[in-house]
């Protein structure tokens, strides 16, 4: 019997476990909760809500299902065992920083000061290359997440770029509830049945020492959640996920190389202590320049008015009408701001719209009819300064604290 299928009947098992369990459940409503706030923020700002609560979170459910199968074999193949790695400590670091900024709650982050604090001062003890192999295979999960959802249902925003200019773009949040297994070691006092003997060149990511004789590698089932944000303002959501998955999975695979280096020499125990944080640090860094100081592409058209978000079961949606097109000419008549479309929707029932895909190609021809409640359903770029807009900077909690005690004290 091949070693696949002899592994796929146990993954399977010990994710079916998973799946029904109390804390697995929880995790998907808390998603789902998520996903509501996120769908209230659509309707306060623009007046309408389009999005099927349990839809969403049902689908991130099944893909972080797709995501968990993939990681615990990623988990398996390395030989990542949670003996010795400092999940305690990890954790507490993960929190502490997220008061410093909400963003800093990622294991990169995390990990990669508890691998540089252990290497300094010798405590605590931790395992780095399985670690940091722990870290890079959640954000290559992450990245192949990234890559098949990532852009579903994304929430149309106006914001401010670094220049001042109110720009429309869209806020990309997604979270993936993940059952995975991991390994662990036991020690056993007599003979074991149904087990499954690994070949000589396993594990990937070699144990700090050798494993005595009575310890072997159990299967045990964890439960994660891994969380996506970020804003698509240069970029279609479907181009800028796109990026933004590469991007995670090149470093991931580069961390995760570092991870298995260091298994087998001590010295190099540095790279991927160092390139965790800096590396992940780097990517969020580059991404932000590239969407907040970039040419943004969701703004007025030098002649008539582009679309930034088309509602599902629309007149618009039914027609073609899709996010990024402009609508230059409406019955003929030529299209130069929002008042312009409004008003020949007023005067008209049937408007014959002509689209383009972006300002460089040749126009096409749309024919709708006014619905009754008088809405084509598309949301159109922000035209001017006076259009209000949402501030996406993530301010510390700490500094947020600080501030009240301050406050308090003056008076």
């Amino acid at each position: 019997m091949s070693l696949l299928s002899q592994l796929v009947p146990m993954v399977l098992f010990s994710l079916f476990q998973v799946v029904f369990s109390t804390m697995f459940l929880v995790l998907i409503v808390v998603i789902g909760f998520q996903y509501s706030r996120l769908s209230k923020l659509k309707e306060h700002f623009f007046g309408y809500n389009d999005q099927s609560i349990w839809r969403v979170t049902v689908i991130s459910t099944l893909f972080g299902l797709a995501g968990g199968f993939i990681g615990s074999f990623l988990m398996i193949l390395f030989g990542i065992t949670l003996n010795g790695i400092g999940i305690a400590y990890l954790w507490g670091i993960a929190l502490f920083l997220m008061l410093i900024n909400p963003r800093y709650l990622c294991f990169a982050y995390g990990g990669g000061l508890l691998s540089l604090v252990s290497l300094i001062f010798g405590w605590p003890e931790v395992n780095i290359p399985q670690l940091m192999g722990l870290v890079a295979i959640l954000h290559m999960v992450e990245a192949l997440l990234i890559l098949g959802s990532g852009h579903l249902d994304p929430v149309p925003v106006y914001l401010q770029n670094r220049s001042g200019r109110v720009v429309g773009g869209f806020n990309l949040q997604k979270f993936w509830p993940i059952p995975i297994v991991a390994l662990t070691t036991v020690s056993l006092a007599g003979p074991t049945t149904g087990g499954v003997a690994m070949p000589d060149w396993w594990p990937l990511i070699k144990p700090l020492a050798e494993v005595p004789p009575d310890l072997v590698f159990a299967i045990i089932p964890v439960v994660a959640v891994l969380g996506y944000g970020e804003l698509a303002v240069t970029a279609l959501p479907e181009q800028r996920t796109r990026v933004s998955a590469v991007n995670l999975g090149l470093y991931s695979l580069v961390l995760l190389g570092l991870a298995v280096a260091a298994s087998r020499a001590d010295s190099l125990r540095w790279l991927p202590a160092l390139f965790a944080p800096l590396g992940h640090e780097l990517i969020i860094l580059r991404g932000q320049k590239s969407e907040l100081e970039g040419q943004p592409r969701f703004v007025p058209p030098r002649e008539g008015v582009m679309i930034l978000d088309v509602l599902p079961g629309s007149v618009a949606a039914a027609a073609g009408l899709r996010r990024g097109q402009i609508i230059t000419r409406v019955n003929g008549q030529p299209i130069y701001s929002r008042w312009d479309l409004l008003g020949m929707m007023e005067d008209n029932d049937r408007l014959e719209l002509e689209v383009k895909p972006n300002s460089r190609w040749p126009s096409r021809r749309l024919m709708l009819i006014k619905p009754g409640t008088g809405q084509l359903g598309v949301i159109l770029v922000p035209e001017g300064p006076e259009e209000g807009h949402l501030d996406f900077t993530m301010s510390s909690p700490l500094g947020r604290w600080w501030g009240m005690i301050c406050r308090k004290f003056r008076g």
